[in-house]
Protein backbone atom coordinates (compact mmCIF):
# COMPACT_ATOMS: atom_id res chain seq x y z
CA UNK A 1 0.00 0.00 0.00
CA UNK A 2 3.17 2.37 0.03
CA UNK A 3 4.86 3.87 2.60
CA UNK A 4 2.19 4.03 5.11
CA UNK A 5 -0.03 1.36 5.30
CA UNK A 6 -2.90 2.41 7.58
CA UNK A 7 -4.68 0.09 9.86
CA UNK A 8 -7.99 2.49 9.88
CA UNK A 9 -9.08 3.71 6.27
CA UNK A 10 -11.14 6.64 7.01
CA UNK A 11 -13.24 8.60 4.43
CA UNK A 12 -12.07 11.97 3.81
CA UNK A 13 -13.15 15.48 2.28
CA UNK A 14 -10.25 17.11 0.64
CA UNK A 15 -11.25 21.20 0.55
CA UNK A 16 -9.15 22.97 -1.97
CA UNK A 17 -9.79 26.68 -2.47
CA UNK A 18 -9.20 27.81 -5.34
CA UNK A 19 -8.43 31.24 -7.24
CA UNK A 20 -7.02 31.66 -10.61
CA UNK A 21 -4.98 28.28 -10.70
CA UNK A 22 -5.63 27.46 -14.54
CA UNK A 23 -2.08 26.40 -14.27
CA UNK A 24 -2.37 24.09 -11.24
CA UNK A 25 -5.55 22.78 -10.73
CA UNK A 26 -5.84 19.22 -12.96
CA UNK A 27 -2.74 18.09 -12.10
CA UNK A 28 -3.18 18.75 -8.27
CA UNK A 29 -6.31 17.06 -8.14
CA UNK A 30 -4.84 14.07 -10.47
CA UNK A 31 -2.33 13.53 -7.54
CA UNK A 32 -4.14 14.20 -4.53
CA UNK A 33 -6.86 11.74 -6.04
CA UNK A 34 -4.31 9.24 -6.08
CA UNK A 35 -3.24 9.96 -2.72
CA UNK A 36 -6.92 9.80 -1.51
CA UNK A 37 -7.78 6.48 -3.43
CA UNK A 38 -4.79 4.53 -1.77
CA UNK A 39 -5.61 5.88 1.67
CA UNK A 40 -8.91 5.97 2.40
CA UNK A 41 -12.40 4.51 2.68
CA UNK A 42 -14.35 6.49 0.53
CA UNK A 43 -13.76 10.84 -0.37
CA UNK A 44 -14.40 13.38 -1.82
CA UNK A 45 -12.89 16.39 -3.19
CA UNK A 46 -14.38 19.90 -2.97
CA UNK A 47 -13.45 22.44 -4.91
CA UNK A 48 -14.18 26.00 -4.17
CA UNK A 49 -13.68 28.35 -6.59
CA UNK A 50 -13.68 31.93 -5.47
CA UNK A 51 -14.76 34.20 -8.06
CA UNK A 52 -12.02 33.12 -10.74
CA UNK A 53 -11.38 35.09 -13.60
CA UNK A 54 -9.27 33.01 -15.75
CA UNK A 55 -10.05 29.30 -17.12
CA UNK A 56 -10.27 27.65 -13.44
CA UNK A 57 -14.12 27.17 -13.82
CA UNK A 58 -13.85 25.45 -17.57
CA UNK A 59 -11.40 23.22 -15.48
CA UNK A 60 -13.71 23.02 -13.15
CA UNK A 61 -16.66 21.88 -15.08
CA UNK A 62 -14.27 19.28 -17.54
CA UNK A 63 -12.84 17.68 -14.00
CA UNK A 64 -16.28 17.39 -12.46
CA UNK A 65 -17.80 15.94 -15.98
CA UNK A 66 -15.44 13.04 -15.58
CA UNK A 67 -14.66 12.58 -11.66
CA UNK A 68 -17.59 11.63 -9.78
CA UNK A 69 -15.22 12.13 -6.29
CA UNK A 70 -15.48 15.98 -7.08
CA UNK A 71 -18.01 18.73 -5.96
CA UNK A 72 -17.50 22.14 -6.47
CA UNK A 73 -18.67 25.61 -5.18
CA UNK A 74 -18.57 28.50 -6.75
CA UNK A 75 -18.39 32.34 -5.66
CA UNK A 76 -20.11 35.39 -7.87
CA UNK A 77 -17.87 37.47 -6.23
CA UNK A 78 -14.36 36.96 -4.46
CA UNK A 79 -14.82 36.11 -0.58
CA UNK A 80 -10.79 35.46 -0.02
CA UNK A 81 -9.65 32.52 1.87
CA UNK A 82 -11.67 33.01 4.96
CA UNK A 83 -14.81 32.75 3.39
CA UNK A 84 -13.55 30.06 0.27
CA UNK A 85 -12.64 27.77 3.12
CA UNK A 86 -15.87 28.02 5.78
CA UNK A 87 -18.11 26.94 2.62
CA UNK A 88 -15.56 23.88 1.75
CA UNK A 89 -15.98 23.36 5.52
CA UNK A 90 -19.70 23.51 5.56
CA UNK A 91 -19.76 21.31 2.39
CA UNK A 92 -17.40 18.29 3.91
CA UNK A 93 -19.30 15.03 4.54
CA UNK A 94 -16.71 12.48 5.63
CA UNK A 95 -15.12 11.56 8.71
CA UNK A 96 -12.73 13.24 8.49
CA UNK A 97 -11.45 17.02 6.26
CA UNK A 98 -8.14 18.07 4.81
CA UNK A 99 -7.23 21.31 3.87
CA UNK A 100 -4.49 21.53 0.67
CA UNK A 101 -4.14 24.37 -1.47
CA UNK A 102 -4.66 23.89 -5.37
CA UNK A 103 -0.93 24.28 -6.12
CA UNK A 104 0.51 21.29 -4.44
CA UNK A 105 2.48 22.31 -1.93
CA UNK A 106 3.13 19.24 -0.09
CA UNK A 107 3.56 15.32 -1.63
CA UNK A 108 -0.41 14.21 -0.95
CA UNK A 109 0.78 10.90 -0.25
CA UNK A 110 1.82 12.51 2.98
CA UNK A 111 -1.89 11.73 4.11
CA UNK A 112 -0.81 8.27 5.03
CA UNK A 113 1.41 9.80 7.09
CA UNK A 114 -0.96 11.99 8.66
CA UNK A 115 -3.57 9.25 9.53
CA UNK A 116 -0.86 7.09 10.98
CA UNK A 117 0.17 10.04 13.28
CA UNK A 118 -4.15 10.62 14.15
CA UNK A 119 -4.05 6.82 15.08
CA UNK A 120 -0.96 6.79 17.26
CA UNK A 121 -1.52 10.62 19.41
CA UNK A 122 -5.55 10.01 19.20
CA UNK A 123 -5.46 13.68 18.05
CA UNK A 124 -8.11 15.53 16.85
CA UNK A 125 -6.01 17.30 14.57
CA UNK A 126 -2.90 17.14 12.54
CA UNK A 127 -1.21 20.23 11.69
CA UNK A 128 1.81 19.95 9.33
CA UNK A 129 4.64 22.58 9.41
CA UNK A 130 7.11 22.82 6.51
CA UNK A 131 11.03 21.88 7.30
CA UNK A 132 12.65 24.18 5.28
CA UNK A 133 10.50 27.41 3.65
CA UNK A 134 14.06 28.82 2.11
CA UNK A 135 13.16 27.97 -1.40
CA UNK A 136 9.70 30.84 -0.97
CA UNK A 137 12.30 33.41 -0.48
CA UNK A 138 14.08 35.43 2.52
CA UNK A 139 10.56 37.92 2.75
CA UNK A 140 7.74 35.32 3.15
CA UNK A 141 10.10 33.63 5.90
CA UNK A 142 10.63 36.34 7.83
CA UNK A 143 6.83 37.17 8.03
CA UNK A 144 6.02 33.40 8.68
CA UNK A 145 8.65 33.40 11.55
CA UNK A 146 7.49 36.87 12.57
CA UNK A 147 3.79 35.94 12.60
CA UNK A 148 3.97 32.84 14.27
CA UNK A 149 6.09 34.16 17.05
CA UNK A 150 2.84 36.56 17.81
CA UNK A 151 0.60 33.74 17.32
CA UNK A 152 2.26 31.85 19.93
CA UNK A 153 2.53 34.37 22.56
CA UNK A 154 -0.85 35.94 22.40
CA UNK A 155 -2.03 32.53 23.02
CA UNK A 156 0.43 30.23 24.88
CA UNK A 157 0.83 27.38 22.21
CA UNK A 158 3.96 28.18 20.13
CA UNK A 159 3.18 26.17 16.48
CA UNK A 160 5.59 26.51 14.02
CA UNK A 161 3.51 26.83 11.05
CA UNK A 162 0.59 27.52 11.53
CA UNK A 163 -0.66 29.15 8.28
CA UNK A 164 1.02 25.51 6.10
CA UNK A 165 -2.28 24.59 3.96
CA UNK A 166 -2.22 20.78 5.89
CA UNK A 167 -4.54 20.60 8.32
CA UNK A 168 -6.41 17.27 8.83
CA UNK A 169 -9.06 17.24 11.37
CA UNK A 170 -12.36 14.97 12.32
CA UNK A 171 -15.03 16.36 11.31
CA UNK A 172 -16.36 17.31 15.09
CA UNK A 173 -14.01 20.48 15.10
CA UNK A 174 -15.95 21.88 12.48
CA UNK A 175 -19.12 21.11 13.69
CA UNK A 176 -18.14 22.71 17.10
CA UNK A 177 -15.60 25.46 15.98
CA UNK A 178 -17.39 28.77 14.97
CA UNK A 179 -15.17 30.62 12.15
CA UNK A 180 -15.35 34.22 11.36
CA UNK A 181 -12.50 35.34 9.54
CA UNK A 182 -12.77 36.62 6.07
CA UNK A 183 -8.78 36.81 5.25
CA UNK A 184 -5.76 34.64 5.71
CA UNK A 185 -6.45 34.65 9.80
CA UNK A 186 -8.70 31.50 9.67
CA UNK A 187 -5.85 29.38 9.67
CA UNK A 188 -4.57 30.75 13.40
CA UNK A 189 -8.13 31.39 13.98
CA UNK A 190 -9.40 27.21 13.11
CA UNK A 191 -6.30 26.43 15.54
CA UNK A 192 -6.66 28.39 18.13
CA UNK A 193 -10.50 27.21 18.78
CA UNK A 194 -9.62 24.22 18.40
CA UNK A 195 -7.17 23.99 21.47
CA UNK A 196 -9.32 26.46 23.68
CA UNK A 197 -12.08 23.85 22.95
CA UNK A 198 -10.39 20.76 24.42
CA UNK A 199 -9.55 19.06 21.20
CA UNK A 200 -5.66 17.59 20.46
CA UNK A 201 -3.42 19.24 17.81
CA UNK A 202 -0.50 17.41 17.10
CA UNK A 203 2.27 18.75 14.86
CA UNK A 204 4.16 16.79 12.03
CA UNK A 205 6.91 17.86 9.87
CA UNK A 206 6.46 17.78 5.89
CA UNK A 207 8.47 18.57 3.00
CA UNK A 208 7.39 21.59 1.24
CA UNK A 209 6.99 22.36 -2.41
CA UNK A 210 7.03 26.20 -3.19
CA UNK A 211 4.93 27.15 -6.42
CA UNK A 212 6.44 26.97 -9.79
CA UNK A 213 3.14 27.67 -11.49
CA UNK A 214 0.78 30.57 -11.26
CA UNK A 215 1.48 33.83 -8.70
CA UNK A 216 0.66 33.91 -4.80
CA UNK A 217 -0.83 37.33 -3.38
CA UNK A 218 -0.88 35.49 0.46
CA UNK A 219 2.13 37.50 1.29
CA UNK A 220 1.07 40.85 -0.02
CA UNK A 221 0.92 43.83 2.17
CA UNK A 222 -2.97 43.66 1.92
CA UNK A 223 -3.59 40.60 3.50
CA UNK A 224 -1.12 41.47 5.99
CA UNK A 225 -2.42 44.25 7.02
CA UNK A 226 -6.07 42.05 7.36
CA UNK A 227 -4.85 39.29 8.94
CA UNK A 228 -3.95 41.42 12.37
CA UNK A 229 -7.23 43.92 11.40
CA UNK A 230 -9.08 40.76 12.41
CA UNK A 231 -6.52 39.16 14.72
CA UNK A 232 -7.40 42.49 16.90
CA UNK A 233 -11.07 42.54 16.38
CA UNK A 234 -11.54 38.04 16.77
CA UNK A 235 -9.06 37.93 19.56
CA UNK A 236 -11.29 37.84 22.36
CA UNK A 237 -13.37 34.84 21.21
CA UNK A 238 -10.24 32.94 19.69
CA UNK A 239 -8.92 33.47 23.51
CA UNK A 240 -12.18 31.94 24.66
CA UNK A 241 -14.10 30.29 22.21
CA UNK A 242 -17.74 29.03 22.96
CA UNK A 243 -18.86 25.79 20.86
CA UNK A 244 -21.93 26.59 17.97
CA UNK A 245 -24.95 25.11 17.68
CA UNK A 246 -25.57 22.82 14.81
CA UNK A 247 -25.49 24.19 10.85
CA UNK A 248 -27.33 23.10 8.07
CA UNK A 249 -24.98 22.00 5.51
CA UNK A 250 -23.94 23.81 2.35
CA UNK A 251 -25.72 21.90 -0.90
CA UNK A 252 -23.13 20.10 -3.28
CA UNK A 253 -23.05 22.51 -6.47
CA UNK A 254 -24.84 19.84 -8.50
CA UNK A 255 -27.84 21.52 -6.63
CA UNK A 256 -27.21 24.66 -7.00
CA UNK A 257 -26.63 27.19 -9.88
CA UNK A 258 -24.09 25.10 -12.56
CA UNK A 259 -20.39 27.32 -12.81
Amino acid sequence: MGRYACVVRPSISLVVPVFNEEENLAHAVAVAGRALAEFTSQYEVILVDDASTDRTPEIIRGLTATDPHIRTLRHDRNQKLGGTLRDGFAAASMDLVLYMDADLPFDPREIGRAISAMEVTRADMIAAYRYDRTGEGLRRAIYSYVYNGIIGVLFGWPHRDINFAFKLMRREILEAVELRSEGSLISAELITKTKNLGFTVQQIGLDYFPRTRGRSTLSSLGVIGKIFRELIVLYPEMRHPRRRSPQPAVRPAEDRAPI
